[in-house]
């Protein structure tokens, strides 16, 4: 369901391969209870090559920014090489999350500060490489 008939992968899979990146990463920095508050309110992205079906795909997400309320992400998504084409970078962007609170209350967010310890955590380094390898 995530391919069209010639097995090139829709633009939408972009989408779900950064937002498992980007659990990883809240995942190395020891964060829980991210994303139910952390909606994205803006988000771009270039599409440079075709992904296919069966491509091995790595996508890296790394932090540009981190506001009071906001945070920025930049991504990249690569195709490894794949039946005769070189890897290449497929996809490349960013987007702004909002630390919300409210929303799964009454219905109303509203932006709140990040938490101290979310911030320390995302400003420290941790080992492994800034990404993940997707089949």
């Amino acid at each position: 369901m995530d391919t069209d008939a010639a097995g090139i992968y829709h633009n939408t899979v972009v989408t779900r391969f950064v937002e498992a990146a980007e659990a990883d990463l809240m995942r190395r920095h020891g964060i829980t209870g991210y994303f139910p508050v952390a909606p994205r309110v803006r988000y771009e992205v270039d599409f440079d090559q075709p992904l296919w079906f069966e491509q091995v795909v790595t996508t890296v997400v790394e932090l540009e920014n981190i506001g009071r309320s906001s945070i920025t992400f930049a991504f990249e998504v690569w195709g490894h090489a794949f039946r005769g084409r070189s890897r290449a970078r497929a996809a490349s962007g960013r987007y702004t999350c909002v630390h919300v609170q409210g929303m799964h209350e009454d219905g109303t967010p509203h932006s709140v500060p990040w938490p101290r310890q979310w911030v320390e955590a995302l400003r420290t380094p941790v080992p492994g490489p800034p990404g993940i390898t997707d089949g």
